[in-house]
C-alpha cells in the first residue's frame, strides 16, 4: 500500500468504497441487460453493453480522482486496425473503448463462465481462444478476428503480454497481435500506459493522479513475419513505458530512481 498520511488514506479508502459500490450496482444492471440483446444487430449490442465502461471511467474520473491525458491521438488510423496495448491493470480495458471506435477483445474462453463478466463478453462478440491449445487458440483467433473486422468492422484489443503485469516490469511479448495485423494486412496500433501506477494489481485501492497515454504511429505488416512485427511493437512499447513510468504511488523502485536521477536540480 502506498504511503498515505492517516487523513488522506481515511478519504481515499471512502472514496474506493464509493467507486465499488457503484461497479457493484452497476455490473448486474448491465450483465442482466446483455442476454436480453442477443437478438439485435452486434454493432447495437456492442454500443449498449459498452456504456457500462464509460459509467466506470465517471466514477473513477469524479469519485476516485483518477484522470488521463492521452498523447499521439493523430495516430489513429481510420480503417479498423490491430490495437497492441501495454497491460497493467483493468484501467485499459475501460479506457480504451473512449479512446478508439467500437472495438472487440481477445480473451482465454474460461472468462464465458463467469456471471454477468461472461454474458457481457459474449454479448459484445468479444473473441474467445482457448489458451492451453496453442493450434486451436491461433485458429480461433485469425477466424474469429476476419469476420469482427470484415463483416462488422470491429477494431481488435489484444494485449501482447497476455496477462497483467506490474508497473515496472515486463512480459513476454506473443505474436498473436503481429499475426493477426499480418493475416488481415491491417495496422498495427502499439498503445503504452503507466496505468499499474495508480491502479495496481489485486488491489482493492484505486489511486488519484493523471494517467499517461501513449499511442504509436501505425505499423504496417509490409510482409514482415510476426516475430519481426512483434519485436517492433515490443521495443517501441517499452521505450515510451521507461519515459512515462516512475511518476505514480506504486511506480517500481526502478522507475522512481531513474527519474529522479533525470529531473533537473
Amino acid at each position: 500500500m502506498a504511503d498515505f498520511p492517516g487523513v488522506l488514506m481515511l478519504i481515499l479508502i471512502l472514496r474506493n468504497i464509493a467507486y465499488w459500490l457503484i461497479v457493484t450496482l452497476s455490473v448486474p444492471v448491465f450483465g442482466t441487460l446483455a442476454p436480453l440483446l442477443l437478438p439485435f444487430p452486434r454493432r447495437f449490442r456492442h454500443y449498449v453493453v459498452s456504456r457500462w465502461a464509460f459509467v466506470l471511467m465517471w466514477g473513477l474520473r469524479h469519485v476516485i480522482g483518477l484522470n488521463y491525458q492521452v498523447t499521439g491521438a493523430e495516430n489513429i488510423p481510420s480503417t479498423p486496425s490491430v490495437i497492441a496495448c501495454k497491460h497493467q491493470s483493468g484501467w485499459e480495458t475501460l479506457t480504451l473503448q473512449a479512446m478508439f471506435p467500437p472495438q472487440v477483445w481477445v480473451a482465454k474462453k474460461e472468462l464465458m463462465w463467469i456471471p454477468f463478466l461472461g454474458w457481457g463478453l459474449a454479448c459484445i462478440n468479444s473473441i474467445m481462444i482457448d489458451r492451453k491449445n496453442k493450434a486451436s487458440a491461433n485458429r480461433q483467433l485469425l477466424e474469429q478476428g476476419r469476420e469482427r473486422v470484415e463483416k462488422d468492422g470491429f477494431w481488435i484489443v489484444v494485449f501482447p503480454e497476455g496477462t497483467r503485469m506490474p508497473a515496472g516490469k515486463r512480459g513476454k511479448y506473443r505474436p498473436g497481435a503481429a499475426r493477426l495485423a499480418r493475416e488481415l494486412d491491417i495496422p498495427l496500433v502499439p498503445v503504452a500506459h503507466n496505468s499499474g501506477e495508480f491502479w495496481p494489481r489485486n488491489s482493492f485501492l484505486k489511486y488519484p493522479g493523471e494517467i499517461t497515454v501513449v499511442i504509436g504511429p501505425p505499423i504496417m505488416p509490409d510482409g514482415r513475419g510476426p516475430e519481426a512485427l512483434t519485436r517492433e511493437v515490443e521495443n517501441w512499447i517499452e521505450a515510451r513505458q521507461a519515459e512515462i513510468s516512475g511518476v505514480g504511488p506504486f511506480a517500481s523502485a526502478e522507475d522512481k530512481a531513474r527519474r529522479a536521477v533525470a529531473q533537473p536540480a
